[in-house]
């Protein structure tokens, strides 16, 4: 029995794209174009340009029985086309995908559900669909619906559920009606805290106590980090790098935009340099501005996985401390001291606004520095062992005490 649950060569899914162009018609061009109709004749012209588009291309790749694999990418890099075509939704333009075993998959909400038929009947066709007899399906049953806690809700059509009420339904009847393999989207961010906990620690079960092998879509980057020890990253629907998550998402947030996600056309922010000096953080920025003005200055460092690690800021909280801008361009040099961080990437955010009133302008990781460095004598790389301690150490003093 071959030990691969996945082969995939060359896939590539294209889609045509039709862009339909009409010239600006004039309220005269509208009259006429009225009049000509009702003798036959022809009217102003439309014209139709159509383009291919790649969602994937020359994607390959292999995953192993019991393996947990993430994929992680931007918006439109095309991680649900390569899952809709591994779920056999779609398939693929060019290439081909080797699947061992059932598939069970989770990519939106209300996917493989008939908004018509009540919960009770949709896990009894979904298992029918994935090929399981009734007998299979009803010892599976109570564990389900224990799982997705519906009870009270379980003869009632499921276009009456609510969205969270459909992915716990979802993702109980995709993980426990075994199928070899587990597809999940980010759909489960939909879901509350406590739910999304249960989801994962099923994941866990399903790959590391059954065996079976689960891909797993997410912007999350932290969840994917203690999820999946390896991770394929598409860019623009192609692959751009396969192998430990430990690599692959740093890779990505390094690319993944910077000075992203707020554009205005007065941007004002502009990040120059950024040094370690010591256990102090130097940043020197330009802002410009066409006047005089006050405003307060956040600066947000995150982790490598993304997860906010400190704050500080100048006027959020104290107006007297507001940065005080002259008409053109202001040079600022920040100091911030920072804890003994571990070893990694880090990256940080900025931001400028009138307190609690206003965001003026906003660049999200523009820069990024890395601690080569062990956070002190002895400590090595301990913070990134197995037991994550986080991102920075803290002094400790200890005082002995006698009963």
């Amino acid at each position: 029995m071959t030990s691969l649950a996945i082969r995939a060569e060359g896939l590539g899914k294209k889609y045509r794209i039709q862009h339909q162009r009409q010239r600006y018609a004039t309220l005269r061009d509208v009259l006429t174009d009225r009049a000509r109709r009702l003798f036959n004749l022809s009217a102003f012209p439309r014209s139709s340009v159509s383009e291919d588009f790649w969602a994937l291309r020359d994607v390959s790749f292999e995953v192993k029985r019991g393996e947990v694999v993430g994929i992680i990418g931007r918006n439109g890099a095309g991680k649900s086309t390569l899952l809709k075509i591994l779920s056999r939704i779609t398939e693929p333009t060019e290439g081909w995908v080797g699947l061992n075993g059932r598939v069970g998959s989770l990519l939106e909400v209300g996917t493989g559900f008939h908004p018509e038929l009540t919960g009770r009947e949709n896990i009894y066709l979904n298992g029918a669909i994935l090929g399981m007899t009734r007998a299979e399906i009803q010892r599976k049953f109570d564990e389900i619906v224990a799982f997705a806690e519906v009870e009270k809700f379980l003869d009632t059509p499921v276009k009456r559920y609510s969205t969270g009420m459909q992915v716990r339904l979802a993702f109980a009847v995709a993980a426990h009606l075994e199928p070899e393999l587990l597809v999940v989207d980010e759909v489960l961010a939909v879901g509350d805290a406590e739910f999304q906990k249960k989801c994962l620690g099923k994941m866990e079960d399903i790959s590391h106590r059954e065996g079976r092998t689960v891909l797993f879509v997410s912007h999350n980057m932290a969840v994917i980090q203690s999820l999946c020890p390896r991770t394929i990253l598409l860019e623009a629907g192609r692959v751009r790098f396969i192998g430990p998550t430990t690599d692959a998402v740093p890779l990505y947030l390094a690319t993944a935009g910077s000075i992203a996600s707020f554009e205005r056309p007065d941007r004002m922010l502009s990040a120059g340099r950024i040094t370690i000096e010591e256990d102090t953080l130097v940043l020197e920025l330009e802002i410009t501005t066409a006047q005089r003005r006050s405003c307060s200055l956040e600066i947000k460092l995150h982790d490598g996985l993304g997860i906010p690690v400190g704050f500080a800021s100048a006027g959020l909280l104290d107006a007297d401390k507001q940065l005080q801008l002259r008409e053109g361009r202001n040079l600022f040099r920040c100091r911030l001291d920072v804890p003994r961080l571990a070893v990694g990437h880090y990256f940080v955010s900025l931001q400028l606004g009138i307190p609690w009133v206003d965001v003026l302008d906003r660049a999200e990781r523009v820069m990024r520095f890395e601690v080569d460095r062990p956070a002190s004598p002895g400590m090595q790389h301990v913070l990134r062992q197995e037991w994550n301690y986080g991102c920075f150490e803290i002094p400790m003093t200890v005082i002995s005490h006698e009963s």
